[in-house]
């Protein structure tokens, strides 16, 4: 029972595809741990458990936890968009407030006044009193210029003369309205 030349090289190329993914997949191990590592939509940037609010140009973080066990405390990593290049900005080490709030849990929140215009990929990992390192959740921000905040808020304001002005002129040409 023979295969031909062509269903020999179909499958190879199957075999070389399968070998791909499976090394892209590994790769992908060795970036992310944790909940974002067995939880595969928290992986695509959804920002459950992460919340951020912009002020004032900087990036305020928020998370919480409902139970810690064995919980040294968090670690804040930022990374920029399109890259897979990590930099701890903020541990538990060096900032009391990322430290463990117990076997209770609790809200804990970062303030980065470092970050520039762009996008950029925050994740937060909680460190184990064995040493170990997961990753708990991540979100994707985008920091405006300021320029891009004006005009965000121009166009705003644009909108909302537009919206009163259509408002107005409706009622005023509402044929029921003489009577």
């Amino acid at each position: 029972m023979g295969i031909t030349e062509e269903k020999e090289n179909e499958i190879r190329s199957l075999m070389r595809d399968k070998t791909e993914a499976r090394r892209k997949r590994q790769l992908q191990e060795q970036d992310v741990s944790g909940n974002l590592f067995r939880d595969s939509q928290a992986q695509e940037l959804s920002g459950t458990g992460l919340s951020y609010k912009i002020l004032n140009g900087d990036v305020e973080l928020t998370w919480a936890t409902k139970t810690e066990t064995d919980t040294k405390g968090f670690i804040v990593k930022r990374r920029a968009a399109k890259t897979n290049d990590y930099s701890v900005i903020a541990s538990y080490n060096d900032f009391g407030p990322l430290a463990s709030k117990g076997k209770e849990g609790g809200v804990y929140r970062y303030l980065d006044t470092t970050a520039e215009p762009g996008g950029w990929v925050y994740r937060i990992s909680e460190a184990d009193s064995f040493g170990n390192e997961a990753d708990v959740c991540q979100c994707l921000v985008e920091v405006e210029t300021e320029a891009e905040q004006k005009g965000a808020i121009i166009a705003g304001v644009g909108f909302g003369v537009f919206a009163i002005a259509a408002f107005v002129a409706g009622v005023a040409m509402d044929p029921m309205n003489g009577y």
